[in-house]
């Protein structure tokens, strides 16, 4: 195989505890088809037991050398630094043309890429060799769990694991991947797998999906696919790109006091960029999905005014819609009005998160250098809050789109202009 500019690529596996991805690595090593693979393997507990199923599997052994076990952490947070020693000896090592790792179980695979994406020499600063690629991250599916969360609406089965964090962590996987392997598919009727499929096609639009039973696949969908692009991938996500279609179909019709305004697309953390506006509208066309035989629905929920702090608390953790799969967005509050907040929910996990100071909270001259060098921003910029914006994103199955609307609209300042 011929390595891009003499790195190594690198290709992450991940997807959660009992989707699969062992017995697709397994898979992917029995079938190597000319490559010399190294494996690394995360487990977070004090006994490794992927890599021992690996080496059972006869694929590689626990003595050889292909196989690097890293446990006690977890790759995308305590093992980062162990992670990328590892990328660097084993590429230096010459011994092999593609590493691919298996992800613990409970991993986000956007760290990880970060990691890896640092050592393949763009990152002047990082003061580190340029040894390796990011070629593809995979995330494996297990179609039951699925249907049986996303699809019928009932409780995942293993008592003894934290629903929230599973529901969290199966979509931020699903969001952050190029490949996606929806496994067991014949655990699943028909019906419920294109089911699954609808919900994973709202949550990320663009991956590869290869429907498949025990793992099997075409190690070409695994090694050396050339699918990785940090910058696509991170705006690939469906809550993203409904944020972008919002900007392109808004127009300018002033409907009462309520107004469609045209807005460009707004990265997660680009406050620094400037915040770009919308006011406040109900009517606009962005439901694509949301007549699809299974029920899978996009909106995007907007208004200039804050939110007061309580009443939207109340709301998040009280009257929570169940049919929501996932939301994100930016908001601003009444009691801190010069601070734009993310909010982020999967499954039942829900978070805010400080994501600095609104543009208009600014001091003058810098505001008026930023909107002199953004006539975007300019162009849309309220005469009263500025950039500020509550901008939410929802994706879910047969939501009552009138209802949260009615329900957000409750949690606005009534007094605000």
């Amino acid at each position: 195989m011929q390595k891009k500019n003499k790195l190594i690529p690198v290709s992450v596996l991940t997807g959660y505890l009992g989707a699969g991805k062992t017995t697709v690595l397994n898979h992917v090593l029995s079938n190597q088809q000319g490559y010399r693979v190294a494996v690394i393997v995360n487990d977070i507990g004090e006994v490794n037991i992927d890599a021992s199923l690996i080496a059972k599997g006869g694929a590689v052994t626990q003595k050889d050398e292909n196989l690097v076990p890293l446990q006690n952490g977890c790759i995308c947070c305590t093992l980062k630094v162990d992670l990328m020693k590892q990328i660097i000896e084993l590429a230096r090592s010459n011994r092999f043309d593609y590493i691919l790792i298996e992800a613990s179980g409970i991993c986000e695979p956007a760290p990880i890429a970060g990691s890896i994406c640092m050592l393949d020499g763009t990152e002047k600063s990082a003061n580190l060799p340029a040894v390796a690629y990011l070629d593809n991250v995979t995330t494996v599916v297990d179609a039951k769990r699925m249907a049986d969360e996303f699809g019928s609406g009932s409780n995942l089965l293993n008592d003894d694991l934290d629903e929230d964090d599973i529901e969290n962590l199966l979509i931020q996987q699903i969001e952050f991947c190029t490949t996606i392997i929806l496994n067991k598919i014949d655990d699943v009727t028909e019906q419920e797998k294109k089911s699954v499929l609808e919900v994973i096609r709202a949550l990320q639009p663009e991956a590869k999906i290869i429907e498949t039973n025990y793992g099997k696949i075409d190690v070409g969908e695994i090694l050396e696919t050339n699918r990785f692009d940090f910058e696509k991938i991170a705006t690939s996500a469906g809550w993203m790109k409904a944020m972008e279609l919002e900007g392109e179909n808004s127009d300018d019709i002033e409907e009462e006091e309520h107004h469609h305004d045209h807005d460009e697309h707004h990265h997660e953390h680009d406050h620094e960029h400037g915040h770009h506006h919308h006011h406040h509208h109900h009517d606009h066309n962005h439901e694509e999905g949301e007549a699809e035989e299974y029920g899978i629905g996009t909106f995007v929920y907007q208004n200039v005014r804050p939110f007061v702090k309580s009443r939207f608390e109340d709301f998040v953790f009280k009257k929570w819609p169940k049919e929501v799969i996932r939301a994100k967005g930016l908001f601003w509050m009444k009691e801190n009005p010069n601070t734009a907040y993310v909010f982020e929910q999967s499954g039942k996990q829900k978070i805010a998160t400080d994501d600095g100071d609104w543009i208009a909270a600014f001091p003058e001259k810098d505001r008026r250098e930023i909107l002199a060098m953004n006539p975007d921003l300019a162009a849309t910029w309220h005469p009263v809050y500025g950039d500020r914006v509550n901008k939410l994103v929802f994706i879910g199955r047969k939501m009552d789109k009138k209802a949260i609307i009615k329900a957000l609209d409750e949690c606005i300042d009534e007094n605000a202009e």
